[in-house]
């Protein structure tokens, strides 16, 4: 079991902490860097570590807080990037081994809010290869692991971000998610975390469903970073107004501040994605209790039907089995070689696809979309599992591990991809083995700021804590 330490505070503790002067941000950087070389060897979460950098970062924050002039309420605060997020001199890998690995020139408009933001970057965080797996296996970083259990996967793609976010790395880690990739750790971690609308956190290169965002042991974590990251930036020809909204009722400014209130809300519970494998009892269960927390507070619980079938899901993973085919051309011969066989094999699926062929998978995402959206749209959120089952073995590339089947987990968050739409998942009960569920709670798109106040009630109602890690030496 752990001993909590400043390194497990919440953002607001700590900016709370510094501000009293109960504690400065050099501490907690020291609390920090104490919990990774304990649990380093072991989870392997990090594949760049900027312990003489950010050692320096904390103590111009302690020096910002003695003179009363923070710059932000995450001044101080330790936070960790993926690895595909761009910093500037940090190599820049993606997942995959290279025969030279390339260092970022530049960076990315997220490491640039959280720098201006005085956040303290402990470093980078492993991904899979390309962040096509949903788990920590990478031919270039080995495989990481669950601090829960280092037996157990840690999800991915955001492998490592998960990995630091339950092990107590500080409070805040950035992922990205182009089909569950910040949601699946979340699941299988016991997190907090939140896909935002597509365009609500910049990027310096967007891409058709894809988005970043934080994972965190509370939504409240959550909600801090994304204060920060949502930022506009122009670099993200994709990016939305700070406050583009759906609905005037969600607007962030609107609310005046009044806690969340289920009364009155139409919120729908899918227990049934339509595609891919079926949802295990135990998380079904888990789910379904979910909504009737909300239903008890007053929400109208609406079933929603399967809107996306397996023909769908087989197109969506097609298209991206094209565009990782094309990724693996792309490399030098030697270089081919280096990638995980299993996304050698997963991409090969991509050759010699047409035109015609390959059309036809984009019409169904754009399908993907329609059908989302409109079954959404008379409901405030939707509730459903994150993933059909439980966090499985580490070393397994993928929780069905078939290589040539279309990726059976990713029934309920991809669709939300697809639409642009938020989806958050928070901690919604155990397995009777003590693994992790988490439920998906998603909603209008814009609508960012009511959704994770839709997790942040949830987490309050229940009372559910976050596991602790597993001891480890």
């Amino acid at each position: 079991m752990s001993t909590t330490t400043l390194a497990d505070h919440t953002a607001a503790e700590l900016a709370a902490g510094f501000a009293a002067g109960d504690f400065d941000p050099i501490e907690v950087h020291g609390a920090v860097v104490d919990r990774m070389d304990e649990c380093e060897p072991v989870i392997n979460a990090l594949c760049h570590r900027d312990d003489e950098r950010s050692r320096a970062a904390a103590v111009a924050s302690a020096a910002r807080w003695r003179e009363g002039r923070p710059l932000s309420d995450l001044d101080g605060v330790p936070v960790t990037i993926k690895e595909n997020i761009a910093r500037r001199g940090v190599p820049f890998p993606s997942g995959h081994a290279w025969v030279e690995v390339p260092v970022a020139e530049h960076d990315a408009p997220i490491t640039q809010r959280l720098e201006e933001a005085g956040a303290v970057i402990l470093g980078s965080t492993t991904m899979p290869d390309w962040g096509m797996l949903s788990s920590g296996v990478s031919s270039l970083h080995g495989v990481t692991r669950s601090p829960l259990d280092p037996a157990l996967t840690t999800g991915g793609s955001s492998a490592g971000a998960g990995a630091a976010a339950a092990a107590g790395y500080g409070p805040i880690h950035i992922g990205s998610d182009i089909g569950g990739s910040i949601r699946l750790p979340c699941t299988w971690l016991g997190l907090a975390g939140l896909k935002p609308s597509f365009g609500r956190v910049p990027l310096d290169a967007p891409y058709l469903g894809r988005c970043a965002g934080p994972l965190a042991r509370t939504m409240n974590d959550v909600k801090a970073a994304m204060d920060i990251i949502s930022a506009p930036d122009e670099r993200d020809y994709s990016r939305l107004p700070r406050f583009a909204v759906d609905d005037v009722r969600h607007h962030p400014e609107s609310e005046s501040g009044v806690a969340f209130d289920p009364r009155g809300l139409r919120i729908g519970l899918q227990l049934d994605a339509g595609c891919g494998v079926g949802v295990d009892g135990q998380v079904r269960a888990a789910i379904a209790e979910a909504a009737d927390r909300y239903a008890a507070a007053g929400a109208e619980i609406v079933a929603v039907d399967p809107f996306i079938d397996d023909g769908l899901l087989r197109d969506m993973d097609l298209f991206w089995r094209v565009r990782s085919w094309a990724d693996l051309k792309a490399l030098p011969v030697g270089e081919q070689a280096l990638i995980l066989p299993y996304i050698q094999q997963w991409a090969q699926d991509g050759a010699d696809i047409s035109g015609v062929q390959l059309m036809n998978c984009y019409h169904s995402v754009q399908e993907i979309r329609r059908r989302t959206v409109a079954a959404t749209a008379d409901l405030d959120l939707v509730i459903s599992p994150t993933a059909p089952d439980a966090a499985f073995p580490a070393e397994q590339p993928m929780p069905y591990p078939e290589v040539h089947e279309p990726m059976g987990h990713i029934g309920f968050t991809m669709p939300f991809n697809m639409s642009e739409q938020p989806a958050a998942t928070v901690l919604a009960g155990f397995m009777a083995d003590g693994r992790t569920i988490g439920a998906q709670i998603s909603g209008r798109r814009f609508a960012d700021e009511f959704v994770m106040a839709a997790g942040a009630w949830f987490e309050a109602s229940v009372g559910l804590k976050p596991p602790e890690r597993a001891a480890v030496n």
